[in-house]
């Protein structure tokens, strides 16, 4: 890991270049012992309409989506349990995560080149006292802020490979998306496409 420039977009604060390549690497490797164990699935919409990232999870919970709602649940959707959080996913929530609690969730998101993700918040959490944290691995992607309400204006800034963001304090429940990736703009994975880590706190 490396202290790189630190940005700050609307309260998110962006450790630009936090994971050197290595680190990076390794991190993808612990990532596909995850996958093995919780295989990505394709999720919907408590509407019906599938979502176009692929996801998965590791640690106490993970956060689903389904005909019956948005909700964390201690098992993947095949029924086994989540897999650990890696140690080196970990370390980074240790870095740069103020607070002393531990993560209990860490989503793993895939997006291919067609992959996007509406404007929401993170607002299933028992507390909101914790912050919310984003590793980024593999192609370039432009995340949007907004504000603590739907509409309004936004800022967007490209998140790369070994970003990471942290959104916490008055930036906890901003509004947040993907808007598009940038296909091809990193050989970190195999065949393409980005990785979103997002670690939460999730009892209250």
């Amino acid at each position: 890991m490396t202290q790189g420039p630190t940005l700050t977009v609307r309260d998110v604060a962006i450790h630009e270049g936090f994971l050197t390549p290595e680190a990076q690497r390794a991190m993808v490797a612990d990532l596909r012992e995850v996958v093995r164990r919780a295989p990505l699935f394709r999720p919907v919409t408590p509407s019906g309409r599938p979502m176009s990232v692929r996801m998965t999870a590791a640690g106490r919970y993970g956060w689903i989506t389904d005909r019956r709602g948005y909700r964390y649940e201690p098992r993947h959707p095949e029924g086994m349990a989540w897999p650990p959080i890696p140690a080196s996913v970990l370390a980074v929530w240790e870095a740069v995560a103020d607070t002393v609690r531990a993560p209990e969730c860490c989503l793993v998101n895939y997006y291919d080149a067609d992959a996007r993700m509406g404007m929401h918040q993170d607002r299933d959490e028992g507390s909101f006292d914790h912050p919310v944290l984003s590793i980024s691995l593999g192609d370039e992607a432009l995340f949007r802020i907004g504000n603590l309400t739907r509409g309004g204006r936004t800022e967007s800034v490209w998140l790369r490979s070994g970003d990471v963001a942290v959104m916490g304090g008055p930036a906890r429940l901003v509004y947040h998306g993907i808007d598009r990736i940038r296909p091809g703009s990193s050989t970190l994975l195999e065949g393409g496409g980005r990785i979103n880590l997002t670690l939460r706190v999730v009892d209250p």
